[in-house]
């Protein structure tokens, strides 16, 4: 399992979102690179500063003024002044980052360089500067506010909407691209189904439209070689047929021996049936409207069709859904399962239907060899015949060929199994929402 979306869309806009959030980083990271030593130079600054008016306010005041001259600065710009003492406890200011390093550099280099610097003065946090006036030491305790910068939640909550939006518009885009590819998509599907779809509309990017047009002439192209290809063999179906028909009537009208009279019939009326599997396969879905339909009544009259030509065929019919399909196209892939197990299976051929969650199956059992779950895929495939366990019969190697396409045609899925006992179940699974 990957955490990689498998749609274009989702893929797309989390390139996107990605590209925003690296660049934003990185912009963040430039700024702060850039405004690193100005920042720390204008904040050692302000403590020289702070420092240095402090002292000179100390120095120029009267001796009996300077306690309120200390209770002024402490209520009016929070600076206070203590005297160092020897018993105290100092917690040094070891900055880990560049520019508080930088600072301290500054804060020296301003105020000299026996100025010292602590973040902790008896168990009082803060911002603490050494200055002298003769031989005695003072500390000069500024609020920590003002040397940390502090990120205001109102820049934060700005910096989320400007992203929020970012995204908004990096999914906007990917949306863009994929409802155009998306239409292609089921087009293709259409297509791969053996229905003509409507044109796809070239609309967007020159390059979507490009693939747009590409798609629609091909989808025109394969239209009209169907329609050549219907046209031509129905042509040659009616030039084989005709001197076919004039052959079975010569042939019962001559006194040629009843047995070879009965092989010869029988290969016409395999030629002809060869005939018809080449048209069927052929054919497209010919314009037949899409209807619902009930498979297991389709099921029934093939059945009932068989039983009154005298061949053996059983029926388990169970209830499946209603499903819109083209009725002929269905009858034939039923016809040509039944045609199939009649011929290799010759006995306990059985028709069924059943429901399998939303889907509706219709099965065709037979009694016959089987055939080796290698060759399944094969044998789906126009022209293809068992030359060894199913084989001997005749046939074009089409009929196969025309369930699968049908099957595919509205959706669904065509399938050979072995049979319990022995033989062969063919199964098309057609969804009922298909």
């Amino acid at each position: 399992m990957t955490l990689w979306p498998r749609s274009l869309l989702w893929r797309t806009f989390a390139l996107i979102a990605l590209l925003i959030v690296v660049a934003a980083a990185a912009w963040v990271e430039i700024f702060r690179a850039a405004e690193r030593e100005p920042r720390a130079r204008q904040t050692a600054q302000m403590v020289a500063s702070a420092v240095n008016l402090t002292r000179a306010a100390l120095l120029t005041a009267a001796p009996d003024l300077r306690r309120e001259l200390l209770l002024e600065l402490a209520e009016s710009e929070g600076i206070r002044v203590y005297p160092a003492e020897a018993d105290e406890r100092i917690v040094a200011f070891d900055p880990t980052r560049t520019v508080g390093r930088l600072m301290n550099e500054e804060i020296r280099r301003q105020l000299g360089p026996e100025t010292r610097i602590a973040r902790e003065r008896d168990g009082l946090r803060g911002f603490w500067v050494s200055f002298r006036i003769a031989e005695d030491e003072y500390w000069v305790m500024l609020p920590r506010e003002r040397i940390e910068r502090q990120l205001a939640l109102q820049w934060l909550g700005w910096a989320a909407l400007t992203l929020a939006l970012a995204l908004l518009g990096a999914y906007l885009i990917a949306f863009r691209m994929k409802r155009p590819l998306r239409a292609l998509a089921q087009a293709a599907a259409e297509v791969g189904r053996g229905h003509n779809p409507a044109p796809v509309e070239e609309a967007g990017p020159e390059e979507l439209r490009t693939l747009a047009r590409a798609f629609n002439q091909m989808s025109r192209d394969l239209a009209r070689h169907e329609a050549d290809r219907a046209l031509i063999l129905a042509g040659v179906s009616h030039d084989l047929r005709t001197p076919l028909a004039r052959l079975r009537l010569s042939m019962e009208m001559s006194g040629a021996d009843p047995s070879l009279k009965q092989g010869m019939d029988a290969d016409i009326d395999e030629i002809d049936r060869i005939i018809g599997q080449f048209l069927d396969f052929a054919r497209s879905e010919g314009g037949e409207p899409t209807q619902p339909l009930d498979l297991a009544a389709l099921a029934r009259d093939c059945v009932r069709h068989y039983r009154e030509r005298g061949h053996a065929v059983d029926a388990d019919l169970g209830a499946v859904p209603e499903i819109e399909g083209r009725a002929l196209a269905l009858r034939r892939m039923i016809v040509n399962l039944v045609d199939n197990a009649l011929r290799y299976g010759e006995k306990d051929v059985v028709v069924a239907t059943r429901t399998a969650g939303r889907d509706a199956l219709v099965e065709v059992r037979d009694r016959g060899p089987g055939i080796p779950p290698a060759e399944v895929d094969r044998l789906k495939q126009p022209f293809t015949r068992l030359e060894a366990a199913r084989s001997g019969h005749g046939g074009s190697g089409l009929g196969l060929a025309i369930v699968d396409r049908i099957a595919r045609m509205h959706g669904g899925t065509f399938d050979l199994v072995p049979r319990d006992g022995g033989g062969l179940i063919a199964r098309v699974t057609i969804p009922a929402d298909g």
